[in-house]
């Protein structure tokens, strides 16, 4: 497929999936989990610069010791998943070309939600690489005024961060398609109003994975929001959950690496693959945001 019918063919609805794509070894200028990890030990600062790591066949960490960047490859581009913050986007870019790919070779910038930490770079990283950037509708006016909405339970706790352009919309259920790559868009709200995980599949040789993205679904906000005057949004933060809960998940990433334990399986000291981690994902966000609303609800 050429760079133009790959770019053409970025925004296709349904679930149809891709051929998987394979790759199984890392370039050298890789380092192992291991080593990732050592590095980055006692710096888990959002812009702590960090080396690129294999997560899994074709699915590299090139973001920084305390924020998750995903670097999606295949023969005919790549996909980048955030891009953590406008100071760390130089070193993402190094990343990218320390792992031997071209900047210009990646086509498209997706986001799992609309703050500084995750969206602050992607403007920059835009600029360099000449990418596309896809998201959700609810997330694309804060992403273009690095502004949080009136309706992001955080507002006014997070700095202005640099805007990007939002190039198209997905929907939930939505496949961002690039060559041979194929992204699932699914809808999990609540964090903040855009938040958007991320399912594909890739292979090491024959052993292929079901792997998410799966976004932020903390129920943070700042002092005067109350989750429980906002209902439809309470609801929309549950259905999101039953949505991660029920993907096909073996293996599972999320922006902040503590959340999911993200350094230790990178070191190889718990699995990597966990069948239920996006369900325990979701249970536990479930249960938290119940306690919250139970907590509004006592005051």
């Amino acid at each position: 497929m050429s760079v133009k019918g790959a770019l053409l063919a970025a925004l296709l609805g349904g679930c149809a999936a891709a051929a998987p794509v394979h790759q199984a070894s890392a370039p050298a200028g890789a380092v192992s989990g291991t080593e990732h990890v050592a590095q980055c030990q006692g710096r888990d600062g959002w812009s702590d610069a960090a080396p690129p790591v294999q997560v899994y066949a074709n699915v590299w960490q090139v973001g920084t010791c305390g924020i998750v960047a995903l670097l999606v490859t295949s023969d005919a581009g790549h996909i980048l998943i955030d891009a953590t913050t406008d100071e760390a986007a130089p070193g993402i870019a190094r990343n990218i070309e320390r792992l031997g790919f071209k900047l210009s070779d990646v086509k498209i910038i997706l986001n799992g939600h609309e703050h500084l930490d995750h969206a602050g770079g992607i403007g920059a990283l835009q600029r360099m690489t000449g990418a596309r950037l896809l998201a959700r509708a609810p997330a694309r006016a804060a992403l273009e005024s690095g502004e949080a909405s009136a309706d992001d339970p955080q507002l006014g706790m997070n700095p202005k961060f640099p805007g990007a352009r939002v190039d198209g919309i997905v929907a939930d259920g939505d496949v961002v398609r690039l060559g041979p790559l194929a992204l699932t868009a699914h809808a999990t709200p609540g964090h903040t109003p855009g938040s958007t995980s991320w399912s594909w599949r890739s292979c090491a040789g024959a052993a292929c994975r079901n792997i998410v993205y799966g976004d932020s679904i903390s129920a943070l906000s700042n002092d005067s929001y109350r989750f429980s005057d906002h209902p439809a949004y309470v609801a929309a933060f549950r259905a999101g959950l039953d949505r991660l809960a029920g993907l096909e998940c073996d293996i599972l990433i999320t922006p902040h690496p503590g959340v999911s334990d993200f350094h230790t399986r990178l070191a190889g000291t718990a699995p990597l693959v966990d069948a239920k981690a996006c369900a325990n994902y979701a249970a536990g966000a479930r249960a938290r945001l119940d306690a919250r609303l139970a907590k509004e609800n006592a005051q």
